[in-house]
């Protein structure tokens, strides 16, 4: 019962995490562009990535606790295949990103928006995308290597 508790809390979190990126990256930007003025879209991104920021955090805790749940079911690091060893050092290095995202470029958006200086909000939504666009497609290889990688 708890394998099966601990693969859908794994499955979950994984799908808030990068379902949330994907649609962030392939729908929600390209329609901020189009709609939004430039002096606007700093507030707008700091205001909805402070509200996924949030399930991140907790996706991100639920992926490491769900995670080497997991692995100590089935027998420890040393039991488990090679797809589970690169799963876990690919959802580490997004780890290490998202936390540079929102420590160093989404705080000065968000202090930016606070000071009401779009000029610099501006400039830090670049480096947000940039880093998200990375996530995203290691988080997808990530789900393509825990749907097939034990059949590889």
């Amino acid at each position: 019962m708890l394998h099966g508790l601990f693969i859908s809390l794994h499955s979950l979190a994984a799908v808030i995490w990068v379902g949330g990126m994907f649609y962030a990256y392939m729908a929600m930007r390209p329609a901020v562009v189009a709609r939004i003025e430039p002096a606007q879209r700093p507030g707008l991104w700091q205001e909805a990535l402070s509200r996924f920021f949030l399930w991140v955090w907790i996706a991100v805790a639920v992926l490491l606790v769900s995670g080497h749940g997991l692995v100590a079911l089935m027998g420890g690091w040393g039991a488990v295949g090679w797809h589970i060893h690169l799963m876990h050092a690919i959802g580490l290095l997004m780890m290490l990103i998202y936390a540079w995202v929102f420590f160093v470029p989404y705080r000065r958006l968000k202090r930016a928006d606070q000071a009401d200086d779009a000029s610099d909000g501006g400039r830090q939504i670049p480096l947000i995308r940039r880093a998200v666009g990375i996530n995203l497609l290691l988080g997808l290889i990530t789900v393509a290597i825990a749907s097939g990688g034990v059949y590889w």
